[in-house]
């Protein structure tokens, strides 16, 4: 079994798309990828994810190995691969034709499109059950934590990667997670098209990232924030829909229309984001309670949500949530994302009463708002091999049990990386990065 977190923009949303600066860090909820190998004799490929309503088979034998294997076209794991060709899509699609609706066909097309590149024709037939405990279609990375699932387990299971283990080289740590990030980035324009790459990033190398893009021509600029503190986190989903093309749209206008007022405001956000980086990246920086650092965050959370209100991305169910929340006095809320519906982020005050959280998901659960109390600048990608519950003995992991975990609580109760023994005898990951402060190419 293979792990990786989703995401939330923390500072920096819709500026970034100006060449301004932002902030992205991992998330405490992820998405599971479950591989089950099945007989040399089945020669099926079955990809599962019940949460979107996707299972489909494929013949193995019959997918089109000679023309993703031919000259100029077959690529190797430790390829970089900066655009999809268009030749291989096209013999995919047929294969996705008779799936029900664009985000399913999507990310089949994307699992096709790994497999065939990673795989081969030769190995065992598998099973593949995705399970995520990110809500879909919120702006929150879980098509990226897919993609760096699909990404780590195929190569695993093709050999390319080593299970990390306590004493892996740091250059041997960095290659390999950087050989997940490149093919989990193919996996995202194989859903995306056009995508930053932030996300893939995040869901990767987890903890956090400073990300900027003056030239779309080139890679963005990319600083890992190994030092990013875990922070605790309310996230509140507004259920309601939202276009970020639309949202980018309208920021755009604005612009036109008042170029001198929205570049200032676009300009004091960038201020923010670089701002809480020099905070985090201070090495006397503290997280405890009574924490200045802490306070300072907050307050920059609360200004930057106040700016985005400005330039006209927030919407009257994001408003409701931060006036619930902020009545309440347990922390700093911001939308996350593009806006326009989509989640809030609340950066939660130390020693926040239980009854008060209670209280406050009642209020919540009555308005149609969905709540997850979760972490910032958790882990990246990890692995569970065996796939094994270990308790007073090892159970394996089975797709029944897998399949009937109920809801985010059932996933995280029987899977969740809190919830298996830690260390070498449980989940394990790729915890090393480029050092703190240097940058990276995506690609």
């Amino acid at each position: 079994m293979v792990s990786a977190p989703g995401k939330v923009i923390v500072y920096g949303e819709h500026a970034v798309v100006h060449g301004k600066a932002a902030i992205a860090a991992a998330l405490s909820l992820r998405c599971y990828l479950l591989v089950t190998p099945l007989p040399k004799t089945a020669h099926k490929l079955t990809l599962r994810f019940p949460d979107i309503g996707l299972d489909h088979s494929w013949d193995i034998e019959l997918l089109p190995w000679d023309t993703f294997s031919a000259p100029g076209k077959k690529k190797y794991y430790f390829d970089t691969v900066e655009r999809l060709d268009n030749q291989l899509m096209n013999e995919i699609k047929p294969l996705v034709a008779d799936i029900p609706g664009k985000v399913l066909q999507a990310s089949a097309v994307a699992f096709l499109y790994l497999y065939l590149m990673l795989g081969s024709k030769y190995a065992p037939a598998s099973i593949y059950t995705l399970r995520s405990t990110i809500p879909i279609g919120a702006g929150l990375g879980s098509s990226a934590s897919i993609s760096v699932c699909l990404s780590t387990a195929l190569q695993l299971q093709m050999g390319t990667l080593a299970t990390p283990f306590n004493g892996m080289m740091s250059n041997e740590t960095q290659l390999q997670l950087k050989r997940i990030n490149n093919w989990a980035f193919v996996g995202e324009m194989c859903i995306h098209g056009n995508p930053s790459g932030v996300d893939n990033t995040v869901a990767t190398g987890g903890k956090a990232v400073l990300f900027k893009r003056t030239d779309y021509s080139l890679p963005p600029q990319v600083t890992h924030m190994s030092n990013f503190p875990e922070l605790p986190l309310l996230l509140v989903n507004t259920k309601q829909p939202r276009r970020t093309s639309e949202q980018v749209a309208n920021v755009h206008s604005l612009l036109s229309a008042h170029p001198e007022i929205t570049n200032s405001l676009l300009d004091s956000i960038d201020r923010i984001t670089l701002d809480a980086h020099r905070i985090i990246s201070n090495p006397e920086f503290s997280a405890q309670p009574g924490s200045m650092d802490l306070v300072q965050l907050g307050e920059l959370i609360r200004i930057n949500h106040g700016l985005l209100v400005s330039l006209g991305v927030s919407h009257p169910k994001l408003e409701r949530i931060r006036e619930l929340i902020d009545y309440t006095g347990i922390g700093w809320t911001k939308l996350t994302g593009a806006g326009g519906g989509g989640c809030s982020i609340t950066l939660l005050k130390p020693n926040v009463k239980q009854n008060v959280l209670d209280d406050l998901d009642t209020k919540l659960s009555k308005e149609g708002f969905e709540k997850y109390k979760t972490t910032l600048g958790g882990d990246g990608v990890g692995v569970l091999w065996p796939a094994v519950i270990r308790a007073d003995k090892e159970v394996e992991i089975t797709q029944n049990m897998f399949l009937a975990a109920d809801g985010v609580e059932g996933v995280e109760d029987l899977v969740g990386v809190g919830a298996i023994g830690k260390g070498n005898q449980g989940w394990r990951f790729w915890r090393e990065w480029i050092p703190v402060g240097s940058e990276f190419t995506l690609h």
